[in-house]
This record gives structure tokens, C-alpha cells and sequence, in this order.
């Protein structure tokens, strides 16, 4: 029977087959909602790996298979194992801090007393004037809030202990999602695209799209998140401020946030030293956060984010705090998706309205 001798369907018989299609992607997306982080980054890894899939094969004449676990072999190499090794570390940090906490032998109060003094008259009148002005007061809330630092310490190790298996569980399942999406990731693209009902150009448009978005976002995101975090917690560790490395995860993990992420890291440190007399110390970290650590936000990530995404820095801003308040971490990737897919399908809605000449 060819195509053109199936019979027509009733409108009862088109119905249904939509009921059931949606009732179906519903109940697929419903299960598959646990496993939502791993398949997508197992999405992003096949997107930004295959074309290495593809070289290799062509290069080496490897068959599909060979190719694609090599490349897997690669992304746990220059991906998955550096990020094991710096949690490792900053586990043990953080046992080690919170333990400090705990003996007193890592105490603010002194620090907090003589920033106080330092202050400027006009500044202490300021903080009297909406009650922070008495240092006894401070001293009893910094306190409270030592103590409550402590506890969420000691419960933040204890549950990324607890919470190993979860995690290596999460990774091995990315990492099988992933070889399948690396090697067979063409005819994957080439199915979905036959069952959407929408015309050739569109289709290419609107994965190319996708494609571009994904790559650029986690490419330069990641790139200068890991550049100011390295940059950052080196000056710490220069500066003899301790925790370094907590520090500077940290300044790559806020890095994520657009123009002002790390600074709120190192700008409280470079105003700690002015405040305590140590002024060169915070000129230098001063004029380092901004001509270094926020140079580095200012040149790549329009050259590796905007550009590609072709994407305004302030639309890419917003889609990203907002995508991270909706979807958590994930949401750094997921917010400048949404918004470059919005973007594309108003502009072929547009396309589609205008008259051709």
C-alpha cells in the first residue's frame, strides 16, 4: 500500500490520536523528571562533543562505537575527573573550617572589633541610626550566626557525604545517556525532526539554534567561571586570606551571574583591608578584582556568549537569574535556551505573516 492509498482519517480517529500522543509525552516526561539533570547534561555533552566524535571517526577510520567511547574517555578526563578532585578539596575545606569554627581557633569577633574602630565617624552614626551601632549587639548576632553557620557546615558535609552515591549514580547515568547521544545523536535528530510538523527551514533553523545556544552558553560560561574562580583564588591565597580555594569555587560558582557574580566575593575582602588599615593590600586586590577578575567577564563573555547566541548581554542576564530561580544550577543553561528558541520562533511567526514579494 502506498502513502497515497491509505485511508483518510475521521476527525474522531485524528482526535484520538492526539489524546493519546499527549497522554503519552505526558506520562514520559512524568517519569524520566528525576533523571531531568542528567539527561540534560548528557544532552549538552553530546552537543558539544560529537563533532569530536565525527573527526575522530574521520581521521582514525574508527567504526561508531570505538569513536564515540573514546570521546566519552576524553569528556571523563578534561571534564568529569577535575570536577571530582576540586569537590574532594573543598570538602575537606570545609570539614576543616567548620571544625575551626567549632575550637575557636578561627574566631571573627576580633576582626569584626577592629573594622568597627576603623570606621569613619559619619559611617558609625549612619549604622546607630538604623540600629546597628552598638558592637555588643553585633557581636551577640555575629555570634548566632556562627553558631548557625557551624550547623549548616556540619550538615552540608554530612549530606554531600550522604548523598555520594546519589551523585556517582547521577554521573554514570549522564555518561550512558551521553555515549548514546554521541554516537547515534544524527538519526536521534533526524526522527525528532520527521515528527515535528513544521517545514524544512524551520526545523534546520530552530536546531541550529539550539545547537549554538547550548555550546556558547556552557562554553562561555563555564570558560570564564573557571578563569575567575583560578584568578580569584589566587590573589587569596596571595593576600593570605584563608580558605582560598573555598573562595575562589565560590567566586566561579557566582562567576555565573552576569557583570557582578565574583565581586561579591573579593569587593568585602578589598573593603576589609582598607577598613583595617591594611590599604595596599586593598588598593591591590581593589584595582586586581576590576581590571583582572572583571575584565576577564567583560572581554569573553560577550565574545564567547553573546556573540554566538546573538543575544543581548542584558537578555542573557536576566534569562540566566531567572532560568537559575526556576530550574537551579541547570537553569544557567536552560534560561538563555529558552530565550533564544522564544526569539527564533517569533522571528519565523514574523517570517510567516509577511507578505513575499
Amino acid at each position: 500500500m502506498t502513502p497515497s492509498d491509505k485511508p483518510a482519517q475521521t476527525p474522531l480517529e485524528k482526535g484520538s490520536l492526539m489524546v493519546l500522543l499527549l497522554a503519552v509525552t505526558v506520562a514520559l516526561i512524568w517519569i524520566l523528571l528525576p533523571f531531568f539533570g542528567a539527561i540534560l547534561w548528557s544532552v549538552v555533552i553530546a552537543l558539544l562533543f560529537a563533532p569530536l566524535q565525527r573527526r575522530l571517526r574521520h581521521k582514525t577510520r574508527l567504526g561508531a562505537t570505538p569513536a564515540a567511547l573514546l570521546t566519552l574517555l576524553l569528556v571523563l578526563l578534561i571534564g568529569i575527573l577535575p570536577v571530582v578532585l576540586i569537590t574532594t578539596a573543598l570538602i575537606d575545606e570545609v570539614a576543616g573550617l567548620y571544625l575551626r569554627l567549632q575550637s575557636g581557633e578561627l574566631n571573627p569577633l576580633p576582626y569584626l572589633r577592629g573594622l568597627f574602630d576603623a570606621l569613619p565617624s559619619s559611617v558609625v552614626s549612619l549604622l546607630q541610626k538604623i540600629g546597628l551601632g552598638d558592637l555588643r549587639d553585633l557581636q551577640v548576632q555575629l555570634s548566632s550566626a556562627l553558631a548557625k553557620t557551624s550547623q549548616f557546615l556540619a550538615s552540608q558535609v554530612y549530606s554531600w557525604g550522604q548523598n555520594t552515591f546519589g551523585f556517582a549514580t547521577s554521573v554514570a547515568i549522564t555518561l550512558y545517556l551521553s555515549f548514546f547521544l554521541i554516537r547515534d545523536g544524527q538519526q536521534i535528530v533526524a526522527q525528532i525532526s520527521r515528527a515535528m510538523p513544521l517545514a524544512a527551514a524551520h526545523k534546520a533553523e530552530l536546531y541550529e539554534k539550539f545547537a549554538t545556544v547550548i555550546r556558547a552558553t556552557v562554553k562561555g560560561n563555564l570558560l570564564v567561571a573557571a578563569i575567575q574562580g583560578l584568578l580569584g583564588g589566587l590573589a587569596f591565597w596571595f593576600f593570605d586570606v584563608r580558605g582560598a580555594l573555598l573562595w575562589g569555587v565560590l567566586m566561579a560558582f557566582l562567576s555565573i551571574l552576569p557583570a557582578v557574580g565574583a565581586s561579591l566575593v573579593w569587593a568585602p575582602v578589598a573593603l576589609y583591608f582598607l577598613f583595617t588599615g591594611a590599604v595596599w593590600q586593598g588598593l591591590a586586590l581593589s584595582a586586581y578584582g576590576v581590571l583582572v577578575i572583571g575584565m576577564i567577564d567583560n572581554l569573553l563573555r560577550p565574545i564567547l556568549v553573546g556573540k554566538d547566541t546573538r543575544l543581548p548581554d542584558y537578555v542573557i542576564m536576566i534569562t540566566t537569574l531567572g532560568g537559575m530561580a526556576v530550574f537551579g544550577l541547570n537553569g544557567f543553561v536552560i534560561g538563555p535556551v529558552i530565550a533564544a528558541m522564544g526569539f527564533a520562533v517569533w522571528h519565523l511567526f514574523t517570517q510567516a505573516r509577511t507578505p513575499q514579494d
